[in-house]
């Protein structure tokens, strides 16, 4: 095996340049095990999906981000909760992402996370983003649930996660997700 033999992809769900859930996918960056990587697609230039746009080709930022699930073993979603589910850009990135032919997503290994200023951090969002990864075939970890409630005081000015409870518990969640890929590779 390389040094890095478990290539992870995270995906923010916030296009905010101070958004706490881009600030903990970098989080994680410290955080990761021996052996893994942490690479983040940007999402911010997919144009809405539409079929009639994709029946012409993929556009430029769909390949990219195509391109990147194929080659990552497994997804960490950070995401926020806007009304009580997803944001839309990260439904949109899943849903050009999830389209024929060869469907990146399948059976890949995932994780989900969600930092919110409210007290429950993205619980109904992660919950939602599980139901959609049902029809993608994404495999996703069952445990840690990381869902970063009070935010703020989680984070310092500068965006870095200062709460060590915290990063105990992205650890714990990389860690498992790494340890899911290895072990679906021992199974093959």
């Amino acid at each position: 095996m390389s040094q890095t033999d478990v290539k992870i992809l995270g995906i923010s769900g916030s296009l905010r340049a101070k958004s706490y859930n881009t600030a903990a996918l970098r989080a994680l960056q410290e955080l990761l095990p021996p052996g893994v990587s942490l690479a983040e697609a940007d999402i911010s230039d997919l144009p809405l999906y539409n079929d009639d746009l994709r029946e012409q080709g993929w556009p430029a930022p769909v390949e990219r981000l195509r391109k990147q699930i194929a080659e990552a073993d497994a997804i960490i979603f950070s995401t926020p909760e806007y009304n009580y589910s997803v944001p839309g850009v990260l439904k949109n990135a899943i849903d050009w992402a999830s389209r024929p032919p060869s469907p990146p997503f399948a059976a890949k290994p995932a994780a989900i996370m969600g930092a919110s200023p409210g007290a429950i951090g993205t619980a109904r969002a992660q919950y939602h983003l599980r139901q959609i990864g049902v029809f993608l075939d994404l495999q996703f970890i069952n445990k840690p649930e990381v869902m970063i409630g009070n935010c703020a005081e989680r984070f310092d000015a500068n965006g870095k996660l200062t709460h060590e409870p915290t990063r105990e518990f992205l650890k714990t969640m990389v860690t498992a997700l790494a340890d899911r890929v290895r072990y679906l590779r021992d199974r093959k």
